[in-house]
């Protein structure tokens, strides 16, 4: 009995420390994608939930260009949807964009992220559970991070939400843009039962708040 009890101490030891290095590992090994912005321009990438969601609503806004949806966060290279709702490989489902300080502020941008959301349920959105689903800003530079990290908890103190907020901030790393068929997502498919009954509401929602932001 005592060496069953010592090899099965040992084999759960084998298997955390194992899990610990192949997860240090992959916090060392993240791998790293270039972000440019066009020139006067910035970057945002931003996850909230379903992309689908996120982008019908950045799309809308003046200042911003080039909404694409696709994966941020995640510890391999080029991932597939599959993948990546698989809730394995750290992604998060984002969306990425360039916008003009001189029309829309990084402020202002979030400020729409924490009213489009439940930034207070941890790895989910609704129906939407896993950890590619959390919310989270992938800052591009020191003044975004101060800016998000400032406003995530000037909300918490607030009293905006009954709950804490769980939005991650963390250095953006990487981006993929996801397969053709999510880029546009709820102008080309509309009519479908999900963008009707999810994405439309939250969309009207938007455009009531924000219509002094909307494009024309």
């Amino acid at each position: 009995m005592k060496n069953l009890f010592l090899i099965t101490i040992l084999t759960v030891f084998s298997l955390t420390q194992a899990h610990s290095q192949q997860k240090n590992r992959s916090m060392k090994e993240i791998p790293q994608t270039q972000a440019i912005a066009p020139e006067g321009m910035e970057l945002a990438t931003l996850g909230s939930g379903c992309f689908w969601c996120i982008e019908a609503i950045y799309q809308d806004l003046k200042g911003v260009e080039g909404v694409k949806s696709g994966y941020s966060g995640g510890h391999i290279d080029n991932p597939s949807y599959r993948q990546v709702t698989s809730g394995t490989t750290g992604h998060a489902e984002v969306i990425q964009f360039s916008f003009d300080p001189n029309i829309i502020s990084f402020e202002e941008i979030l400020e729409i992220f924490w009213s489009t959301h439940d930034p207070t349920t941890l790895n989910r959105q609704g129906a939407d559970v896993g950890p590619q689903y959390r919310s989270a800003v992938f800052f591009h530079n020191e003044k975004q991070k101060e800016v998000a990290e400032f406003y995530k908890e000037k909300l918490d103190g607030s009293g905006a939400f009954d709950k804490k907020i769980v939005t991650e901030i963390t250095a953006f790393a990487n981006f993929y843009v996801a397969e053709d068929y999510h880029q546009n997502y709820f102008n080309d498919n509309g009519m479908q039962p999900y963008c009707q009954i999810v994405i439309r509401p939250k969309v009207e929602k938007f455009r009531k708040v924000f219509a002094d932001k909307l494009n024309n």
